[in-house]
């Protein structure tokens, strides 16, 4: 008996340490509460050991993370709403203010109604109005250089056409109607070279500006009585002269000293003064630019004025028997 109760005794004080013992593994691990014993962990019971509804109550990350603040769409809308409609009020209630700045070309209305640029073409400094059934001159921006206005029906230069446009240096109004061109058209236009004029109407020459280069009058209907007797003495920076295919009877006078090429073809020339290209009593001075001159297709012959060019590097083209 007394073994016996030695025994028991001794399994009691066995039982209480292995209590002890599991209570401070218990403490020390908190995952021991959860007893799997022999339950089998797989895709069809997960949500049943651990529940997503209750996950952020087993880890609590604290101040860890950064806050973010979200903006829905709708908030994000009616701000730039509200910014909208305070730009709005700030803006002139006179509409005739508000409206911005326009081009003077586009405003410019030409024949048709229409601005410029929306019957011609306009690149840059250039205006090209080529067979845009034009009658007259469209309005032109202050910027414009070059302006060709060919195969249209313009009969006639005014004195305001290209009123203003200093830049302007070459004119091209080739194959049109013009009959006539106001004398106050082209003589303050300071920067113009080149005069192009073929193929036109024209029966006397207007009043052409100092910085005139080149001046082309070929086929149209000019007469020796419509080119002024000092037309061109002032023009010093003259070089070529078209007259050929018209009505001319005489060379015209007074040809500045500055031209390179003369041609006169095509008319009804008969006779020829002496002082036409040199000076009759300076006979040592010679043209030595003035190497091109056409006189063929006129009923002069040239061997009856031998006088009359022998200042010229060359012999005139033309008739000589």
């Amino acid at each position: 008996m007394k073994l016996l109760a030695l025994l028991s005794l001794l399994i009691l004080m066995l039982q209480e340490a292995r209590t002890a013992s599991l209570s401070e593994e218990r403490e020390g691990d908190p995952y021991a509460i959860l007893h799997l014993g022999d339950y089998v962990l797989s895709l069809d019971n997960y949500d049943e050991v651990i529940d997503p509804s209750n996950y952020d109550e087993l880890i609590d990350y604290g101040d860890q993370l950064p806050q973010v603040k979200g903006t829905s769409l709708a908030s994000l809308t009616r701000t730039r709403f509200t910014q909208s409609t305070e730009a709005a009020r700030t803006l002139p209630s006179n509409p005739t203010t508000a409206r911005p700045p326009t081009l003077g070309l586009l405003a410019a209305p030409a024949n048709h109604g229409l601005p410029t640029c929306l019957i011609c073409v306009c690149l840059g400094s250039s205006v090209y109005c080529d067979d845009a059934d034009l009658e007259n001159i469209p309005p032109l921006p202050q910027t414009t250089a070059y302006l060709y206005a060919r195969f249209n029906r313009i009969s006639h230069i005014r004195a305001g056409d290209f009123k203003g446009l200093t830049k302007l240096k070459r004119i091209d109004l080739s194959g049109n109607s013009i009959s006539s061109i106001d004398d106050k058209a082209l003589r303050l236009l300071p920067a113009l070279r080149d005069l192009i004029l073929p193929e036109n109407k024209l029966v006397a020459l207007p009043a052409l500006p100092t910085s005139i280069e080149v001046l082309d009058v070929r086929m149209n209907r000019l007469q020796s009585s419509g080119i002024q007797p000092e037309a061109f003495r002032a023009l010093e920076k003259l070089q070529f002269l078209y007259l050929a295919d018209n009505l001319l009877d005489a060379i015209p006078p007074s040809l500045p000293l500055s031209l390179r090429s003369l041609h006169l073809q095509n008319n009804m020339i008969e006779t020829m003064q002496r002082d036409a290209f040199c000076d009759a009593e300076e006979h040592r001075h010679t043209r030595r630019q003035l190497e091109d001159i056409r006189l063929d297709g006129n009923p002069i012959n040239l061997s009856l004025f031998p006088s009359a060019y022998f200042c010229l590097p060359r012999l005139p083209t033309g008739r000589f028997v």
